[in-house]
């Protein structure tokens, strides 16, 4: 339980370094690129104690490792750090966790299973609630929300269709190595594409952008993976996903703390109704 709870904290100061990070004027690519760079060799380490005494991947799986990678950690992440740049930290966590209501849709449109009422019933709990975080921090803001809020949610359903995606190939590659590969794939992807759109001077970035990005990488990345692995293993999906659900609270106190974001009552309403929509769907969908 200590373990997927220092997991779902770990990941939620993510956004708390990327938004830190974007007071010194860098931007999402090189940010991202950063990222990916420190946290890259212990995925290349995690990939390789993985495939020990294993069988070598079929030629479709690399593929599809390929486009899961692309879509859950590449293109996700990169949404994700982008929105950051218009919006609260607070409110993009509250959107991310919208993962699985998204990966619940996906399962309806690609299965065209019916949902029952009572998953109706908690994804409109879920949407109701952050509608009122974003009337909240619109209000406050510009039009800037609009855009932020949509490159969010288009991170959350990119890491949502790797997550309805890795569903069959994870029980074949396991889900270690399935991490670390896609990983791997992602940060080869962010690398390029920072020297494919950004100049090498774009490097030349205070000392405070290189620390943040080594705690990015590290103790937001890699360890909170590692963190919640361990503990999926010790007590199950269900209680570790459960757990999990201190992640958006955990990111509203430390918006308040060291981002010194508002927060009011709107937010909190919008906060309480999102988590309970979130595990109102992730146990209809355990049991």
């Amino acid at each position: 339980m200590l373990l997927a709870a220092f997991g779902a904290i770990a990941f939620s100061g993510k956004a708390i370094i990327v938004k830190l990070g974007y007071r010194y004027g860098v931007d999402a690519v090189t940010l991202l690129a950063l990222r990916m760079l420190v946290a890259m060799p212990f995925f290349l380490l995690m990939g390789v104690w993985a495939a020990r005494r294993v069988q070598p991947l079929s030629g479709g799986d690399r593929w599809r490792i390929l486009m899961l990678g692309f879509f859950g950690y590449y293109l996700a992440s990169f949404l994700d750090f982008a929105g950051l740049e218009y919006i609260t930290a607070t409110l993009e966590r509250l959107i991310l966790y919208l993962t699985p209501t998204l990966v619940l849709l996906i399962g309806v449109v690609m299965s065209k299973r019916r949902p029952t009422r009572l998953q109706l019933l908690a994804l409109a709990i879920s949407y109701v609630g952050v509608l009122l975080a974003f009337g909240h921090d619109l209000q406050a803001g510009n039009g800037s929300i609009v855009l932020g809020s949509a490159l969010v949610f288009g991170s959350a359903l990119a890491y949502a269709i790797y997550l309805f995606g890795s569903g069959e190939i994870v029980a074949r590659v396991g889900a270690v190595r399935l991490t670390a590969y896609a990983s791997v794939v992602a940060s080869v992807l962010c690398i390029v594409q920072f020297l494919l759109t950004r100049p090498l001077e774009a490097l030349r970035l205070p000392f405070e952008v290189y620390w943040l990005s080594l705690l990015n990488g590290t103790v937001c990345t890699v360890l909170p993976v590692l963190a919640v692995m361990m503990g999926v293993a010790r007590i199950g999906s269900s209680l570790a996903s459960q757990i999990g659900m201190i992640g958006p609270v955990s990111t509203i106190v430390l918006s308040l703390l060291i981002l010194h974001e508002p927060m009011g009552p709107w937010q909190v309403a919008g906060t309480v109704l999102v988590m309970l929509g979130v595990l109102t769907v992730t146990r209809v969908r355990s049991t």
